[in-house]
């Protein structure tokens, strides 16, 4: 956890202890150095079990295959990108095929391909020299997506208006460039994201960054998680929209204090999109109301 404190999903009464010493991870990486320090610092951390080491892609395809030959797949795979034949990312984009790819944390001394590992849906990149304490903020993630592949889902009854509501944000960690450095935000942390050429840029509270994809790519993969495209320009997150103003027959929203243009064409969707997301907050509160009104003060 970044923020040094106990995780209260995996501190939970029925979820404490069920995952310590169990998980089992390979080591990839072409440097003896690197590796033996590698498997050093995963071998240390009290959640891990088992640790398989190999020096190039071809021996980790061959230890992944047999693995789950054997009924028992690799947890994640620890993955340096820079290797001579077949490189991190190229196995990366084998293990993508997997009928259930392993997650995958890149571990490298280069901060250039951190862009196209996001593209990969790394679930981390680690900076050599890896610090112990970095390397268990990916360990802990690793953890909650090993839990989540083996907690069968609960039967409940669903609302109609359970059903209409959007999915919870994840949390994807998204490497972003700004200045020549790489940071990573959280898909929960952006506010809007605003196309940049062949790039878009990802606005949080605290700044911004750039990543190279399309804006209609990251429409697609991030619908689920709230965000609507308001403007050939823009992609949103409803969650971090505080008005909709209509003035002089021009509709924008307001998020975090900057304004935002809608278009004609997404408008309409918007407006039912918000209205929707607010009606099950109004109808828990006990009232019907003649013309329901979004929430944060938003207004049609």
């Amino acid at each position: 956890m970044t923020s040094g404190l106990p995780c209260p999903v995996c501190e939970g009464p029925d979820r404490r202890g069920s995952l310590e010493r169990s998980l089992r991870v390979l080591a990839v990486d072409d440097e003896a150095p690197a590796l033996e320090d590698l498997v050093y610092l995963l071998r240390s951390d009290p959640r891990i079990a088992h640790v398989e080491a190999v020096t190039d892609a071809t021996k980790a395809l061959r230890v992944l295959h047999r693995a789950m030959d054997a009924g028992q797949p690799l947890d994640a795979v620890f993955l340096d990108i820079r290797m001579p034949g077949l490189d991190g990312l190229d196995l990366a984009r084998v293990l993508s095929r997997f009928a259930q790819p392993p997650p995958v944390v890149f571990v490298t001394a280069h901060q250039q391909p951190a862009v196209e590992a996001f593209e990969l849906k790394a679930l981390d990149y680690l900076l050599k020299p890896v610090r112990a304490e970095r390397l268990a903020e990916s360990v802990h993630r690793i953890v909650h997506e090993v839990w989540d592949s083996k907690t069968p889902a609960e039967p409940t009854q669903t609302s109609a208006a359970q059903q209409t509501a959007p999915p919870e944000v994840g949390d994807e960690v998204i490497p972003v460039e700004l200045g020549g450095v790489t940071r990573f935000i959280r898909l929960a942390d952006i506010r809007y994201v605003e196309a940049h050429g062949d790039y878009a840029r990802l606005h949080t509270a605290t700044g911004s960054g750039l990543v190279r994809a399309a804006l209609n790519g990251l429409e697609e993969r991030w619908r689920s998680a709230g965000f609507v495209r308001i403007h050939r320009s823009h992609l949103v997150s409803l969650g971090h929209i505080d008005e909709l103003r209509l003035e002089d027959g021009h509709l924008s929203v307001t998020i975090g204090g900057a304004v935002l243009p809608v278009s004609r064409r997404h408008a309409r969707h918007l407006r039912q999109l918000l209205v929707r997301r607010a009606r099950p907050m109004i109808q828990n509160q006990g009232g019907v109301p003649a013309a329901p009104q979004p929430r944060n003060g938003i207004g049609s």
